[in-house]
């Protein structure tokens, strides 16, 4: 890439949305553990289940321990207490008689919408003013950053 000062004034730049975004992102997770009476691993997992629920796609204790990088015993921690406290079910894997799946109750699903949906319509509004081609060049560099720190160091 370029090496020219402009250049590393526009990466800087980015680099410093992507860390006020990274706060506002913190401060509003900060707020719907504390809500939800919940910690980080907790809601990391509901997120999971959201994300995975929207894609069709089922949700093992495996996937919940390869996802948050747990161990087995703390996954199983963290599916007993948000079980207790009606967040999530454990329920017959439909195609594997050995196995469990987790699924977010009606109860959590409702909650976690409530907390999330002013925030998501707040970024919706926002990334409704760039064009496609722009929104395009936005998920690319998210992807690229994504990728470029979350590795097993």
């Amino acid at each position: 890439m370029q090496g020219d000062a402009e250049h590393d004034a526009a990466v800087l730049a980015v680099m410093r949305a992507v860390r006020g975004f990274g706060d506002a992102h913190d401060r509003m997770s900060a707020g719907m553990k504390q809500g939800m009476a919940m910690n980080a691993s907790d809601l990391a997992a509901l997120r999971l289940l959201i994300i995975r629920e929207e894609e069709g796609r089922l949700v093992t204790p495996r996937d919940v321990s390869a996802h948050l990088r747990i161990s087995t015993a703390s996954t199983t921690k963290l599916i007993d207490r948000l079980s207790a406290s009606g967040h999530l079910r454990r329920a017959p894997h439909p195609s594997d008689r050995r196995a469990r799946v987790i699924e977010l109750t009606d109860a959590a699903r409702h909650e976690f919408f409530r907390r999330f949906s002013p925030h998501l319509h707040a970024m919706r509004e926002a990334m409704a003013r760039f064009s496609a081609a722009e929104l395009a060049v936005a998920e690319r560099a998210f992807r690229v950053l994504g990728a470029a720190i979350d590795r097993d160091d």
